[in-house]
């Protein structure tokens, strides 16, 4: 079967936010300790309304079923800037290439929206896929998720050219 990357639509709300339910938990359980998992996983394993249905925010779906999910948004200051955002991949269908699918798709209508310059926040868990795409680490950063919760991260960049 082929996996087809489309642009999210809100009717794709309830199963990326499964998704990322699902697949979270097992994913970052290896790089972080439980006491950060059990308060940062409940905020950060929810679909964003505003990111779905964006026209930059895309889902993978392989025979109707949706395998991953992310994209990007375009910096608020800097036209040319862009932010990778809530990437996501079934914990069921890794190493599938469902993740660069994703990501290619992201960094092509990136680049063809006049962006020279992605950055992304990645989980600690992320870092080597997003290094196998091209990214760089710049430095880790604590991510203020909620009032009193924190996130590490490593804070990674891309140039397009």
């Amino acid at each position: 079967m082929a996996v087809f990357v489309r642009a999210g639509v809100k009717a794709d709300l309830p199963a990326v936010d499964a998704l990322l339910a699902r697949s979270y938990p097992k994913l970052l359980k290896a790089d972080y300790p439980p006491s950060v998992l059990v308060t940062a996983l409940p905020i950060i394993s929810r679909a964003r309304p505003e990111l779905i249905g964006c026209g930059t925010y895309y889902v993978a779906e392989e025979a109707g079923q949706i395998l991953g999910a992310g994209g990007w948004t375009q910096d608020r200051i800097r036209a040319d800037k862009g932010h990778i955002r809530h990437v996501v991949t079934d914990d069921r269908a890794l190493r599938r290439g469902i993740g660069r699918a994703i990501l290619s798709h992201t960094i092509d209508t990136a680049r063809q929206s006049g962006v020279i310059e992605l950055e992304c926040a990645s989980t600690l868990t992320a870092v080597p896929f997003y290094a196998s795409v091209g990214f760089e680490s710049e430095e880790t950063i604590v991510i203020d998720l909620a009032p009193g919760i924190q996130f590490p991260a490593v804070r990674m960049r891309q140039f397009l050219g």
